[in-house]
C-alpha cells in the first residue's frame, strides 16, 4: 500500500510540473488562435502523462531497455495526440473563420447568411442566435421602412388638403376684400367650415405626435359598454342622417371596462365616421359591444364594400387612404392611425376583416377587474 502511494505522489508531481508549465503556457497563448490553445492543451495533457509515467519509471530503477520501450510508447501516444490536436483545431478555426466572415457580411449588407458545413454545437448555437437576430433586425427594418413611407404618404397628403382649402379662403377673402362677392354671407360661413376643417385637421396631429411621442395622459375611470356606445351613436346620428345612412346598435353587452371615456369615445367616433362616408346612401352601419375571452369587444361593421386583402395590413398605417375611390373628400388618413394608438394605449388592440358587403372594425379592450 505504501508503495502504491508513493507512486501515485511521483506521479502527481510529474504530472503537476507539466501542468504548471502548461498552464503558463495559456496563459502567454490567450491571445493567439483557438487551434494554438487546442494544441496546448494537448500537450499539456500528454506531458503530463509522460512526464509521471516517467518519474515513477525512474524511480523503479527500470532497465535502460524497459525505459527506452516505456519513453517509446508514450511518445507515440503524444505524437498522436498532438496531431489529433492540431487537427482539430485547424478544423474549429475554420469553422470560426467562416462564422466570422458571415456576420461580417451580415454587418455589411445586413443579412445573415449561415455557412455551410458541419460545426460545434456552440458555434452551431452562435449561427442560431444570428440567424435570429438578422430575421429580427430585417422585420425591424421593415417596419421602419413602412413607417417612413406612411410620413412620406401622410406629408404629402397633408400638404395637398391644407392647400386646397388654403387656395379657396384666399379667394374667398380677396372677392370679400374687394367687394365681388355675390353673397358674403355664404362666403363667410363657407370660410368658417373651412378655417373649422384645419383646425380638426390640427387637432388630429397633434393628437397623433402624443400619441406616438407616448405622452398620451389617459385617466380611466369604469365605464359600461352601453354608456360607450350610446354616446357615441348619439354623436354619430347627423352625420349619418346627412349621408342616408342608417345607424343601428345590434347588440350591446353589459360589459364594464375601464378606460378613459373621452379617448374611447374619439376611437368610437373616428369608427363611426369612417364607416359612415364609405357606405353608400340607404347602406346599414351596425355596433355592437359583445363579451369575449380577452374582455370587451367592441365592433363597427359598414357596408363600404371591402378592403383588397392586400391593404388590410396598411389600414391603421399613418396616412393610409386607401384607394381614391374610397377616400372621402379632405380625408388626411389619420383617424385609424389614432384609434390603434388610443387603443393600444389601453393595453388592447384593433382589427380590421372583410365581411360580406364591408368590412368590420373591431376594438378589443380588457375588462374591468371585479
Amino acid at each position: 500500500m505504501t508503495d502504491l502511494l508513493l507512486i501515485a505522489l511521483l506521479a502527481f508531481l510529474g504530472a503537476a510540473a507539466a501542468g504548471l508549465l502548461g498552464a503558463l503556457a495559456l496563459r502567454l497563448l490567450r491571445h493567439r488562435p483557438l487551434a494554438v490553445s487546442m494544441t496546448v492543451v494537448a500537450a499539456v495533457a500528454v506531458t503530463a502523462m509522460l512526464a509521471g509515467t516517467l518519474t515513477v519509471a525512474w524511480a523503479m530503477f527500470l532497465s535502460p531497455h524497459d525505459l527506452t520501450v516505456v519513453t517509446t510508447v508514450v511518445a507515440m501516444a503524444a505524437a498522436v495526440s498532438l496531431a489529433t490536436a492540431m487537427l482539430l483545431g485547424r478544423w474549429v478555426a475554420a469553422r470560426s473563420r467562416d462564422l466570422t466572415l458571415a456576420a461580417r457580411d451580415f454587418g455589411e449588407g445586413g443579412t445573415f447568411a449561415a455557412p455551410e458545413g458541419q460545426a460545434t454545437a456552440e458555434l452551431a448555437a452562435l449561427t442560431r442566435e444570428l440567424a435570429s437576430t438578422s430575421a429580427k433586425l430585417e422585420s425591424s427594418r421593415e417596419r421602419e421602412r413602412a413607417l417612413e413611407r406612411s410620413r412620406r404618404e401622410l406629408v404629402a397628403w397633408i400638404s395637398h388638403d391644407l392647400r386646397t382649402p388654403l387656395t379657396g379662403l384666399r379667394a374667398m377673402s380677396e372677392a370679400l376684400e374687394d367687394g365681388v362677392a355675390p353673397d358674403s354671407g355664404r362666403y363667410l360661413r363657407q370660410i368658417r367650415r373651412e378655417v373649422e376643417h384645419m383646425n380638426d385637421m390640427v387637432g388630429d396631429l397633434f393628437e397623433l405626435s402624443r400619441i406616438h411621442a407616448g405622452s398620451l395622459t389617459l385617466t380611466p375611470t369604469r365605464v359600461s359598454a352601453h354608456d360607450l356606445v350610446g354616446d357615441a351613436l348619439a354623436g354619430a346620428h347627423p352625420l349619418a342622417r346627412e349621408h342616408g345612412v342608417r345607424l343601428v346598435g345590434v347588440r350591446v353587452d353589459a360589459v364594464p371596462v375601464e378606460v378613459d371615456s373621452k379617448e374611447m369615445s374619439r376611437v368610437l367616433g373616428n369608427l363611426l365616421i369612417n364607416a359612415i362616408r364609405r357606405t353608400p346612401a340607404d347602406g346599414t352601419v351596425a355596433v355592437a359591444a359583445q363579451r369575449s375571452p380577452d374582455g370587451l369587444v367592441l365592433s363597427v361593421t359598414d357596408g363600404c364594400g371591402g378592403i383588397p386583402e392586400e391593404d388590410l395590413a396598411r389600414v391603421f398605417d399613418t396616412g393610409w387612404r386607401g384607394s381614391p375611390a374610397r377616400t372621402p373628400p379632405a380625408g388626411a388618413g389619420l383617424g385609424l392611425a389614432i384609434v390603434r394608438g388610443i387603443v393600444e394605449a389601453h393595453s388592447g388592440r384593433a382589427d380590421v376583416r372583410n365581411v360580406a358587403g364591408g368590412c368590420c372594425f373591431e376594438v378589443t379592450l380588457p375588462a374591468a377587474s371585479p
